[in-house]
């Protein structure tokens, strides 16, 4: 009895880099985030960038990494995909410009057991929407097809994938913003979420249902995280941010404590802005503690910008042209612990 003859196809990893349809297909979605600065074949072995193009006359480069975890479940649950790699970009290029950087350029890493090109097209057309958002290039990536490894499958949903992302970009040394500014009575003002934004899907999807989850509350939940770049950028040029806070995983009370000199913290009033319906919803399925929304969730306050009183409407003025809206929700007082009232 002869032995089957294996390939690396027939265990399960298509010859993706021989796939000159599947190559033109990226290439394309890749060169349509390119900016300034981008050198270099699109499908080589590494990704070249100028960065004297960037314009910055002194800079400094500043890297960021994320994903964006299990919310990948929902949208699996629900088969909708092209949202996701808006989140992952969001992830990575939110936490740049919170030292005050400009997002240069992107790439992203997608795995799964099985290649499906409808999910990966999806995934991907969501990454190059999110660059394109940002104003930054998608430089390359890497799609690890791992048969085996990722082997949850479910009648009617894709294979099993995970995405991560890495972005880098750069900020003037003179004009790093790095919380050291910040003093008593400076305000915090929050600049409104889409949502959840990609936090907290472990312990929201326990609190619904899966017959919530596959309706209308599922794809509310699947809503992209806000790509707040060009918003804070552009308020960086017109007004003096002494602090920019992601809310992202532990919320107010892990995330606004990064940027306090010692011996200053934050109290925020809850009462300051309007709180999503979806977020109470939460709590009231789940049974959640204030304590543990504020910790877990953004509760509709996507990003944080501190800065003194007197500019404040100012930067109001100028999130309302981005159509965002902001509240002045806290302000910056002596003590250790964040506090929310």
């Amino acid at each position: 009895m002869a032995h089957k003859r294996w390939t690396y196809e027939r265990a399960g990893v298509p010859h993706l880099k021989g796939d000159a349809a599947y190559n033109r297909k990226i290439a394309g979605l890749i060169r349509s985030t390119h900016v300034s600065g981008v050198m270099g074949n699109t499908l080589g072995f590494a990704s070249l960038f100028d960065l004297k193009k960037s314009g910055i006359r002194d800079p400094l480069l500043v890297a960021s990494t994320d994903g964006v975890g299990t919310k990948l479940e929902l949208a699996r649950l629900i088969g909708k995909h092209d949202t996701i790699g808006i989140d992952l970009v969001a992830m990575c290029v939110n936490d740049l410009i919170c030292c005050g950087a400009k997002p240069l350029f992107f790439l992203d890493y997608y795995a799964t057991g099985k290649f499906e090109p409808r999910t990966v097209g999806e995934v991907l057309k969501g990454v190059t929407d999110g660059c394109r958002q940002a104003g930054c290039a998608l430089v390359g990536g890497e799609t690890a097809i791992m048969p085996g490894f990722y082997g949850d499958r479910r009648a009617g949903q894709s294979a099993q994938y995970d995405i991560a992302g890495f972005s880098v970009g750069a900020v003037d040394r003179k004009k790093i913003v790095s919380g050291a500014a910040i003093r008593e009575g400076d305000i915090v003002l929050g600049i409104q979420s889409s949502g959840f934004h990609s936090n907290g899907y472990s312990l929201v999807r326990r609190v619904f249902s899966e017959k919530e989850l596959k309706g209308m509350i599922g794809r509310e939940l699947l809503t992209p995280t806000i790509i707040y770049v060009k918003p804070v950028l552009k308020v960086l040029e017109k007004v003096r941010l002494k602090g920019i806070v992601n809310i992202t995983g532990g919320a107010f009370y892990d995330n606004l404590p990064r940027v306090m000199p010692k011996g200053l913290t934050a109290l925020i009033d809850s009462h300051a802005w309007e709180i999503p319906f979806i977020f109470r919803r939460a709590q009231k399925a789940g049974n959640i503690s204030d304590f543990d929304m504020f910790k877990t969730f953004n509760m509709g306050i996507g990003m944080t910008l501190i800065l003194g009183t007197r500019d404040v409407t100012k930067a109001q003025a100028l999130l309302k042209t981005f159509r965002l809206k902001s509240w002045p929700i806290g302000k910056i007082v002596k003590g250790h612990k964040v506090e929310v009232v």
